[in-house]
């Protein structure tokens, strides 16, 4: 919960403005203090009076309020948040921050403000994917900012792709994770993604395995205050830069790198989709075609790295996943069971709307005497309720 926190709600030019309603209800329903700063370009999107009439404070919009600065009511802003979260924040606004610039309220507050500062894009996609926009995130991150998102989707000019901005309750769970700190201090390994067994120089074994959970997995606990280092597979996609990556390609790379870091870790989440087998030997040239003949691949077993941690490292919290296609819950644990795991997380990757690639999650959490049902969310709400469930169930060793 945010209770007496102070939380600013910063709203840019975006058609996504309208988004911030909800989420100054979640903040103001958790009995935290919410105060708004608008930018001119917000105003043209959501009105000022229905953000102040939700947030229950005064808009503050001008750095050069001849009233309110006679206080330096930009410091005294800057002073009384413990958080600051831009929601959404325009390309133009994450290249102000990113080059620190204090040029208008928002962005002087950031800079005279020791407070946490989240932003979360919201743009076309084109724009997200320009270079320019792609440097600008980093050097945000690099000043210690937590990017949230973006989403994928439909945007409203029709094009689809990268630059949604997340939802009110995906962005409301990171701001929960950070004032709980549920993992402060917590040094946490993860996995994630598919691994690639080479058949020859041009052919592999592998699945359809995105790495999105693994990778959500991965923000939810840097938000919740943990020092967070993901071993991933071949993917798409790009973790924040305050979470060290380690890309690997096979499940043998990928076990060595867990074996290099598992001494420091405290927590283990299992997230990757490890190939089960690998071709015992790998052509050293592209296999020909021959139709008159059948192929035969001899095949041998990787390593179990899941098996393998719990085995040595049983003084800490283990974390597995399991991927099923039908008697969800009963595989799950005999997994859980015969891997002496604190707890696996299960789904029906039978279907289309939560099974590997897809956006959303609907996941079973089960420990060895109990399981909980998470609902249909989309996959960085359902990191969330992951590590929530770890802290609450006191599975934490």
């Amino acid at each position: 919960m945010l209770k007496n926190k102070n939380i600013i709600v910063a709203l840019t030019g975006s058609i996504a403005a309208y988004k911030a309603a909800e989420l100054v209800r979640l903040i103001k329903k958790s009995e935290a203090e919410v105060r708004i700063i608008m930018t001119d370009a917000a105003k043209e999107f959501i009105t000022p009076i229905t953000m102040q009439a939700l947030s229950g404070n005064p808009i503050h919009s001008n750095l050069l309020d001849m009233e309110a600065e006679a206080a330096m009511g930009h410091i005294e802003l800057a002073k009384w948040a413990d958080a600051i979260v831009v929601s959404p924040c325009s390309a133009n606004t994450l290249a102000k921050i990113s080059q620190g610039l204090g040029s208008d309220l928002l962005t002087a507050v950031i800079l005279a403000s020791e407070a946490k500062v989240f932003l979360a894009p919201a743009m076309n996609q084109q724009m997200w994917n320009a270079q320019i926009t792609q440097e600008n995130v980093v050097r945000a991150s690099s000043l210690g900012h937590k990017i949230l998102g973006p989403g994928e989707g439909e945007q409203a000019c029709g094009d689809i792709g990268s630059g949604r901005m997340l939802e009110p309750e995906e962005i409301f769970a990171a701001l929960e994770a950070f004032s709980l700190s549920l993992l402060e201090g917590k040094k946490v390994l993860i996995t994630a993604g598919p691994t690639q067994e080479p058949i020859d120089p041009v052919r592999y074994l592998s699945n359809h395995s995105s790495g999105k959970m693994g990778y959500a997995l991965a923000e939810a606990a840097e938000a919740a205050g943990a020092s967070v280092t993901l071993v991933s597979g071949p993917v798409n996609l790009r973790a924040s830069s305050s979470i060290e990556v380690i890309d690997v390609v096979t499940a043998k790379d990928m076990f060595a790198e867990v074996k290099r870091s598992i001494e420091a870790a405290d927590i283990f989440i299992g997230c990757a989709a490890v190939a089960d087998y690998s071709p015992v030997n790998t052509h050293s040239q592209k296999i020909k075609k021959n139709l008159n003949e059948n192929l035969l691949l001899e095949l041998e077993p990787n390593p179990d790295i899941l098996k393998f941690v719990s085995e040595n490292y049983s003084n800490k919290t283990i974390i597995g996943f399991s991927a099923e296609t039908e008697n969800v819950e009963d595989f799950a644990r005999e997994k859980l069971v015969a891997k002496n795991l604190d707890f696996i997380v299960a789904n029906d990757v039978s279907r289309n709307d939560i099974a590997f690639n897809a956006a959303e999650n609907e996941v079973l959490i089960i420990s060895k005497d109990k399981t909980k049902a998470l609902a249909k969310a989309s996959k960085i709400l359902v990191a969330h309720q992951i590590l929530n469930y770890i802290h609450q169930d006191s599975l934490l060793h």
